[in-house]
């Protein structure tokens, strides 16, 4: 017999794409390891409670690398280079290596006026009144030209690459998500291939100079291209618009950031915790036989660890439905545990942090233009976040002196 979907486990007339976390509430109250069917995946073994998750991310017998799937044969040929998130150790502890001072919190902290000044322009290109798509005009463009600047990607490639990127994290079809990884490998082929030719002062200049000094095959320099670009403003994206939707849904809390901005960094952390923007860890593999918070995990039996149900827990976040920016929030799974903990979690918080005070700052009345029952949200296995977000724009005030977050 077939493991149910989470849409089967939902309660009658829950929408889990509108709102997972019933269903995780629903699991979690069984026990903190399910066995369950992702559609396009297969069954897998799926943890719900915090203390479980935790666990199986550092458990080193739960691998990253598909080959110790059960199930695996071929990557069908539409894989993009060797990365991080697709390697364990000692190839991740190598890759990692190579990237981890570029995103070191004192570096980002340096970024930090940039980031300002993109968000200040952004903010001046909308209308000084009604309303806009904040994710198109706002969340996306910030963290996309941020990451773009950095890695040394043209401007006039950006939307194209956000385009491939997008597909290929939320595909569509299977058609249209092998039609972009070819695109994008081709795209990121010729970019790596003209810094190697014309080397220059960006991320993936570097990366070209440390596979021709050999630290990287040509297939690892693809796959740390493509992870970096594309889990370098996705998540993000996701971020800045949840929590701007969070507040706005949440008056209470909007009015207490209003009075206490030196509460964004808090918001910004309450919203990793509350909505999750990614949604699951990636499929971690069995090694071998184990147990994991007393079920049994066979050989090869693929595991997919929520992030978003574990920082729900009410084990340790009481209220953990409660939108609160005054919580204390240490020890969510926003940015996941372990080994994989995510690299650039230092560069979303900044982000983020500088785009909402940034964007409350110029627009004080901000207010949803939209029911938020109608809101489309965008799922796929590891990721959760808004289509559109309406916004009315109330009268703009001018751009605030630099300040901290």
């Amino acid at each position: 017999m077939p493991a149910p979907t989470l849409e089967e486990l939902a309660p009658p007339g829950h929408d889990p794409v509108t709102d997972p976390y019933a269903v995780y509430a629903v699991l979690r109250a069984r026990g903190p390891v399910h066995r369950v069917l992702v559609p396009g995946s297969g069954e897998c073994w799926l943890v719900v409670s915090r203390d479980a998750a935790r666990a199986a991310l550092t458990d080193p017998r739960l691998r990253n690398d598909i080959r110790h799937s059960a199930s695996w044969r071929t990557d069908g040929g539409h894989a993009l280079g060797r990365n991080m998130l697709q390697s364990d150790p000692p190839l991740h502890t190598r890759l990692r290596h190579l990237v981890a001072g570029h995103f070191a919190p004192g570096r980002i902290a340096a970024l930090r006026p940039r980031v300002e000044r993109v968000a200040d322009g952004l903010l001046d290109a909308l209308p000084a009144r009604g309303t806009a798509d904040l994710v198109g005009r706002y969340a996306l463009p910030l963290p996309v030209t941020v990451i773009c600047e950095l890695l040394g990607v043209p401007e006039g490639d950006r939307g194209d690459f956000h385009t491939w990127s997008r597909e290929l994290v939320m595909p569509t079809s299977p058609e249209a998500a092998a039609s972009a990884a070819g695109a994008l490998t081709g795209f990121l082929t010729g970019l790596t291939a003209h810094k190697r030719r014309t080397p220059d002062d960006t991320l993936l200049s570097d990366l070209a100079v440390a596979a021709d000094d050999g630290a990287l095959t040509a297939q690892e320099l693809l796959g740390m291209a493509f992870l970096l670009l594309v889990a370098g403003h996705e998540t993000t994206v996701n971020l800045i618009s949840a929590t701007v939707h969070g507040l706005l849904t949440h008056p209470a809390q909007l009015d207490r950031l209003r009075a206490e901005p030196e509460l964004t960094e808090r918001a910004v952390e309450e919203s990793l915790r509350y909505h999750s923007p990614v949604h699951a860890s990636a499929f971690r593999f069995a090694a071998e036989p184990l147990e994991l918070a007393g079920t049994r995990i066979a050989a090869g039996d693929p595991v997919l660890v929520s992030l978003a149900a574990a920082s729900r827990d009410p084990a340790h976040f009481p209220g953990p439905d409660r939108f609160d920016i005054g919580r204390r929030t240490q020890g969510h799974l926003g940015f996941g545990h372990g080994l994989h903990h995510c690299l650039g979690a230092p560069l979303a918080r900044v982000e983020a942090t500088v785009a909402v005070r940034l964007l409350f700052a110029r627009h004080p009345s901000l207010t949803l233009a939209a029911d938020p029952a109608t809101l489309t949200w965008r799922t796929s296995t590891l990721l959760r976040g808004l289509a559109e977000l309406p916004v009315r724009l109330g009268p703009a005030r001018p751009a605030p002196a630099p300040g901290p977050g």
